[in-house]
């Protein structure tokens, strides 16, 4: 089954794409990622995963526009609700690419990540493939975390040590009282 993969970053796309096809997916990573800061930052995760998909051989789908102005628009006194607006402006962009290129699946590397919100990711992704009558991978990739950041040390993939947005990026280092 064909399948469009938002994906955040090589070290999440090893172990999700190695899972999926196990699973009877045809991944086609795609990435868009407008959170991330700055766009040094940004362009490292991007680089990181092309060098990922040539490596394995993956098809990979670039935005080359970096929309951090939308998201900075979307999130500025929403702070603590950062991470739903991010989750859906990256899986409303994916489900709209995956209906206009005509896969009839799609899903995120983000489930991979014990730091994400599984069930927040999951009830907006399914809301979105039932508005665009799609169907929505929900699969649990947590359990290859630790594999995917071993597999990422193999291939010698950039690791970066956030989320991607600017206020995960104030958070570690700065711890509020």
């Amino acid at each position: 089954m064909d399948l469009l993969l938002h994906t955040c970053c090589g070290p999440c796309a090893t172990y999700s794409t190695l899972y999926l096809a196990q699973k009877k997916f045809s991944p086609t990573m795609y990435y868009y990622n407008p959170n991330i800061h700055p766009y040094k930052e940004w362009e490292k995760r991007k680089d990181s995963l092309q060098s990922f998909a040539g490596l394995k051989q993956l098809p990979l789908i670039i935005e080359e526009e970096y929309e951090l102005s939308e998201f900075l628009q979307r999130t500025v006194f929403h702070e603590h609700e950062r991470c739903g607006f991010c989750y859906q402006m990256r899986l409303e962009k994916t489900a709209l690419k995956a209906k206009e290129l005509g896969f009839a699946w799609f899903g995120t590397t983000l489930l991979i990540s014990p730091y994400q919100n599984r069930e927040l990711i999951c009830s907006i992704g399914r809301k979105l493939a039932q508005e665009l009558n799609l169907s929505f991978c929900d699969e649990d990739l947590r359990p290859g975390f630790r594999k995917s950041q071993q597999l990422a040390r193999e291939f010698e993939l950039y690791r970066q040590g956030y989320c991607g947005c600017i206020y995960s990026e104030r958070d570690r280092y700065y711890k509020s009282p």
